[in-house]
């Protein structure tokens, strides 16, 4: 090994040392992603739901749903002549930053809670299908706080206010039926209260909407009382069955890579990367040294302007114009008779028309030059170079 590369090896184990002790020195960034997975300890994660349901759904039996709702429902529904309801009833459960409930289960869970069921959907949005079967509108107004206070209008639960310091949403309801529609709780402040808690009826059914899903999350329920207000929120569910759906949230996606492990740890992450860039700049530096050296082999020259540089000077210094225009005439007629095939033996009027047609040229201009290759082979005077420059530029507007 040369003392070069010696050199390089060193400063690169360096460089991963340094890498190394930095990583495992440094505080762990916060991860404030909404992920909502019911296994996610980081702050918009479900993991202390995921544990604590049980408390806060307590007197109910609660079934997560890994599947669509569509999926896991529409097989459970009779339809015939005496019967026509689901063999499951009870109350769907989803919470959510997004709602990520698929067009055909939304029109299920409509025809489920039509049935006398119930839906409690905590999400910061709506699809447009709920909210037009639901005449419900959305609407945001600036928050120039860093904080929501959200209660709840029961006042046999308190009236107690809960601070949403972080992830808060901004949407709350703007028009409701108000015949129908039963608001349970409130955003912002009293004088600008908005609604983000509501109860309203569909079919012998009932949808309970939630605006503000953060409440739910690791953070809030660890934050103060606010585990209080999530545990409220869900006591106005009915007490029976709870089908709470899970889709997408129950895990994270499993990587089937050999390198799952490796890059799922951050210091052999970097380790390994470190490792790959060390390798490329040690391929590099080593083809480098030991490739020789390419000769350069210039084009070969082309030749042809020059021969025909030589042989028009040649004509040009020799004077023999007439020469010139023989050989133009002889070079015009030949590509005539190769391009369109036209006989050139006979150049009268009816060679004249059939040319006009394939070449599309002026008529007048294919006379005239029919005119000067004639004159040319009946003229038995010496060409002048005027002779010559007038038959060129006539041949030039045919074949150009």
């Amino acid at each position: 090994m040369s003392r070069t590369l010696k050199i390089y090896v060193f400063f690169l184990l360096l460089l991963i040392v340094g890498v190394i002790y930095i990583d495992a020195v440094r505080p762990k960034p916060v991860d404030w992603s909404p992920s909502y997975l019911l296994k996610d300890k980081i702050p918009f994660g479900l993991y202390v739901f995921n544990e604590e349901y049980k408390t806060l759904l307590k007197d109910r039996k609660v079934e997560k749903i890994s599947q669509t709702f569509y999926e896991a429902f529409e097989p459970n529904y009779y339809d015939d002549d005496t019967l026509n309801v689901y063999d499951k009833r009870g109350t769907i459960l989803n919470i959510c930053d997004e709602y990520v409930i698929d067009e055909q289960s939304t029109k299920e869970i409509l025809t489920y809670v039509a049935e006398g069921n119930n839906a409690f959907l905590s999400v910061e949005n709506l699809p447009k299908t709920l909210i037009d079967t639901l005449k419900l509108e959305l609407d945001a107004k600036p928050n120039f706080t860093k904080e929501t206070q959200v209660w709840l209008s029961n006042s046999t639960l308190g009236n107690k206010k809960y601070t949403l310091n972080k992830g808060d949403n901004p949407l709350a309801f703007s028009k409701i039926d108000t015949l129908k529609t039963t608001v349970l709780g409130y955003q912002g402040s009293e004088k600008e209260k908005q609604i983000n808690f509501i109860k309203t009826p569909f079919g012998n059914g009932f949808f309970y909407i939630h605006l503000q899903p953060v409440a739910f999350t690791n953070y809030h329920l660890l934050k103060d009382n606010n585990a209080e207000y999530a545990e409220k929120v869900l006591s106005y569910l009915p007490k029976d069955d709870i089908y709470w759906l899970v889709k997408d949230q129950s895990s994270l996606v499993q990587s089937y890579s050999p390198m799952r492990y490796i890059l799922s740890q951050p210091a052999l992450k970097w380790a390994w990367y470190i490792f790959l860039i060390g390798i490329v700049i040690f391929m590099i530096f080593n083809a480098k040294r030991r490739q020789r050296v390419i000769p350069i082999i210039k084009p070969l020259s082309n030749t042809t302007v020059d021969f025909t540089k030589t042989i028009g000077n040649l004509y040009y210094q020799e004077g023999n114009h007439q020469n010139i225009i023989d050989k133009k005439i002889i070079y015009f007629l030949e590509r005539v008779r190769n391009e369109y095939l036209m006989d050139t033996s006979n150049l009268d009027e009816n060679f004249i028309k059939k040319l006009q047609l394939k070449t599309g040229k002026d008529l007048k201009d294919i006379e005239h030059l029919v005119y000067l290759i004639n004159y040319q082979r009946r003229s038995y005077n010496q060409s002048i170079e005027s002779d010559l420059i007038e038959i060129n530029n006539a041949i030039e507007k045919i074949i150009n």
